[in-house]
């Protein structure tokens, strides 16, 4: 009786282990750089966008039913609006009228300075027609939010940070449609502490007004980025700060963490969806969303559930809900068009990727001023990774791999002239660092980065019998300047040449 007993104890331990362990999630829920993360809800689906900067196609769009599993369903733009230049930061989502609107930053084509404009479509994943800009002020105009008020909206934004004198928080009333200014804007939150101040939310709840907003400095290794907020009786001002800012900051897992937007569960709940560095070599993986739950309290101030220390592990907004292992990314190239996984560096080459029976063919037009190739790339979601890839097209062209910050800073081993060589640029200075003969009908290539700065190479002319790439090994130095002042490097496929390269295959694997 005592063994089964015993027996029927352990089960319930286990079975109540299961239920507790499955009650958490882990953060990020969103992998890879996706910084400054909107988000929004229609019925019971969530939808997520963020920032693209440099890289195209433009603001990745994410789904979930949970706001724990996210998956990739497109991209707000697939062209640049007419415009817009480059910079594409900080979009906002804002649901109007059975319209899904979203305000962005960008850089205009006309004189480089950052402004925000505003592009609406019939729903998050359709397409979205461009208005142009809606806030152009100053030097710079970024990080918008919208709030709707008594039947009426205001647009806040970030001004005067390229400027010398505090930044502020400004807003003004919108037209009815959202597509224009209506009025003078006004000052809501001046920096006098000169902390830094932006990626603002605006809210009204239990008769005030409410901003969440980020302080210090948001972006690199020594970024230090926390959530402050301050709050008034009248959306105009004066705002008053409180006292125990910031309300969210980083921790022992977590270097900095900020610039993010509230959504509501359907019976209420509050969750803030934003974006974080986590700490050590996770670094390498850039500004992830996390999503941290925040309500209200007995003093009328909002507070993070777990803490003034964001926190990898949190409760389970859902409790039916079990958070999925990351998957490993294979493309196998057997779609009608490009998996919306795939990036590339517009500002340097006009890329041309497209899917032909089976295959990847990848070329590109560089400016003038570019000495390097077409790299199309994929978001790294952790430290430690191996991509592989089949080149199948023997031409003139160099024919590759990369782990690519940009078209001045990268690291490529290519096949061309019968002959496997491996390259790095710094500053746009090339550096040729091992070579090996490698004659075959198609190469095999890998690459393995560990700690987000360590590589290895290896070739294969069968898919079996691997070969490293002798003297293939950098300094870790040498790969952290890979990464750019706001985003990491991209590990992907590298073409070079007048002559397009054909992939059969890229796999992408978590180590």
């Amino acid at each position: 009786m005592r063994t089964i007993l015993t027996l029927l104890l352990c089960a319930a331990a286990g079975v109540a282990g299961k239920a507790q362990q499955e009650s958490y999630f882990t953060n990020p829920v969103i992998r890879g750089d996706v910084a400054d993360p909107s988000i929004l809800r229609i019925g019971q689906t969530y939808y997520a966008t963020g920032t693209s900067s440099e890289w195209a196609p433009y603001y990745p769009v994410f789904s979930s039913t949970d706001l724990v599993n996210w998956r990739p369903v497109g991209h707000l733009f697939d062209q640049k609006p007419t415009w817009a230049k480059s910079s594409f930061w900080a979009p906002e989502w804002f649901y109007h009228n059975g319209k899904v609107y979203v305000y962005y930053t960008a850089r205009k084509e006309s004189d480089n300075i950052s402004c925000i404009g505003v592009a609406v479509a019939d729903s998050p994943t359709g397409k979205f027609k461009d208005y142009g800009p809606v806030v152009e002020f100053g030097s710079e105009a970024i990080d918008a939010f919208i709030l709707e008020d008594q039947g009426k909206l205001y647009i806040s934004w970030k001004a005067y940070g390229l400027d010398d004198r505090p930044i502020e928080l400004l807003a003004c009333r919108l037209t009815d449609d959202g597509l224009r200014l209506d009025g003078e804007p006004f000052s809501l939150l001046r920096d006098d502490e000169r902390q830094g101040m932006e990626g603002q939310h605006w809210f009204k709840q239990g008769g005030y007004y409410y901003l969440l907003y980020s302080v210090r400095g948001c972006c690199g290794p020594q970024s230090d980025y926390a959530v402050s907020v301050a709050r008034s009786r009248k959306l105009e001002g004066p705002y008053e700060k409180y006292e125990g800012n910031p309300i969210l900051h980083g921790s022992r897992d977590i270097l900095s963490i900020g610039h993010g937007t509230l959504t509501t569960s359907p019976d209420g709940r509050m969750y803030y969806l934003c974006h974080a560095y986590k700490a050590g070599h996770g670094f390498y993986e850039g500004r992830q969303p996390f999503l941290q739950e925040i309500r209200m309290e007995k003093d009328l101030w909002p507070h993070f559930v777990t803490g003034e220390y964001a926190s990898l592990s949190q409760p389970m907004p859902f409790a039916e809900s079990v958070q999925e292992p990351i998957p490993d990314f294979f493309d196998r190239f057997d779609g009608e068009s490009l998996r919306p996984e795939w990036s590339w560096n517009y500002p340097f080459s006009e890329v041309s990727a497209s899917i032909k029976e089976g295959k990847l063919a990848l070329s590109g037009n560089p400016k003038p001023e570019v000495k390097t190739g077409a790299a199309l790339c994929l978001r790294p979601t952790s430290p430690d990774y191996t991509i592989e890839t089949a080149i199948v097209s023997k031409n003139e062209s160099w024919k590759g791999i990369t782990l690519y910050g940009d078209a001045r800073n990268l690291i490529t081993m290519g096949w061309k002239d019968n002959r496997i060589s491996l390259k790095y640029v710094m500053e746009g200075e090339e550096h040729l660092l091992a070579e090996a003969p490698a004659s075959a009908p198609a190469i095999y290539m890998r690459m393995k980065v560990t700690d987000g700065t360590r590589t290895a190479f290896f070739w294969s002319a069968d898919g079996e019998r691997w070969n490293e790439l002798a003297g293939s090994g950098l300094p870790a130095d040498e790969l952290r300047a890979l990464t750019r002042w706001d985003r990491i490097s991209r590990p992907g496929l590298y073409q070079e040449g007048n002559e397009s390269a054909l992939f059969e295959y890229c796999f992408l694997r978590n180590d």
